[in-house]
């Protein structure tokens, strides 16, 4: 519940008490971003190499899947890139043949042009004609032979766009931690069959923790994002945390969208985040625990000094 400090800081600090009896924006504990990691294609779970509790780095192998049967796609895949470009080579082969022919046959028409313009007699126009023909079919042929050519070179892009999707799919098969954390849940086991999408294990971002406050619409009015706060655990009385605020609610929740007169207005409750520094998280990662209640201290007054009671006080202090 929140409620303004009294005494010398009233009005300068919002104090939440994280699960307090009947409060109606008690959002009692320290939190994390999950992450579930999951299957992209249906299969064969072959092994978690994680297990809860686990700390994980980013780009760490956390399971495989079975990939015999995608082995033998790429096989195959792999083998009709060598057939079309073999085939490729057949065609280029044909096409300069093909292509001499037809430079020969352009070579004996015009010959045979020139000798018929000189004298009729010389040759007949049977054979000129038998010529033209020679050489109409000596560029069609020619034609055909690129076409062919064209053809089989599509072939070979497909064949290994073949290759690199089969591929993707087998470094898919490798579930690998998307970032620094810790695991949460170990959904699946070795041998279980998971569809698309199949969760295997949750992991906890570690470098971004937070708490989440609710405040009336006057108090976080004069909240700003990056604003300074104060976590204090329930379990460590003795620490002060630093924090600061990472998010305020664009709208208001519990109450109607729309309200007309103040005391409606003042109902209005915005969503609050206090999230703690990543850098500060990493140097204490091992220690980083999520689900802990605490009080979370929210400064209303940018310029006013922190009390003595909330300096901060970290556990290497």
């Amino acid at each position: 519940m929140a409620a303004p400090r009294t005494g010398k800081w009233a009005g300068i600090f919002l104090l939440l008490v994280i699960g307090a009896a009947g409060g109606w924006f008690a959002w009692q504990n320290l939190r994390a971003t999950e992450t579930d990691i999951a299957t992209r294609l249906p299969g064969r779970l072959l092994e978690v190499l994680a297990g809860e509790g686990d700390m994980v780095v980013a780009g760490q192998v956390l399971g495989r899947m079975d990939t015999k049967s995608l082995q033998a796609q790429l096989k195959e895949a792999e083998a009709r890139v060598e057939q079309a470009r073999r085939e490729h080579d057949q065609a280029a082969a044909l096409v300069r043949q093909r292509k001499s022919e037809c430079a020969l046959a352009q070579k004996e028409l015009k010959r045979s042009r020139t000798m018929y313009a000189k004298d009729r007699g010389i040759i007949s126009q049977e054979k000129l004609d038998r010529d033209v023909a020679a050489a109409e079919v000596a560029e069609a042929m020619c034609a055909a032979a690129e076409a062919q050519l064209a053809k089989v070179g599509a072939m070979i892009n497909v064949a290994i766009a073949e290759v690199e999707r089969v591929r993707v799919e087998l470094d898919d098969s490798v579930l690998r931690a998307p970032g620094n954390g810790r695991v949460l849940y170990k959904l699946a086991e070795p041998g279980e069959v998971l569809p698309a999408g199949g969760k295997v294990l949750t992991i906890l971002d570690l470098s971004d923790v937070y708490m989440t406050l609710f405040l009336p619409a006057r108090q976080a009015g004069r909240v700003a994002i990056g604003a300074e706060a104060r976590i204090v655990f329930d379990a460590a009385p003795d620490l002060v945390i630093p924090a600061s605020i990472s998010f305020v609610a664009p709208r208001a929740q519990f109450t109607p969208k729309e309200v007309e007169t103040r005391t409606e207005r003042e109902k209005l409750m915005f969503r609050i985040k206090v999230r703690i520094a990543p850098e500060l998280l990493q140097q204490h990662i091992e220690k980083v625990k999520t689900g802990v209640p605490g009080v979370a201290y929210v400064r209303l007054d940018q310029t006013a000094a922190w009390p003595g009671y909330l300096q901060v006080r970290l556990p290497d202090d």
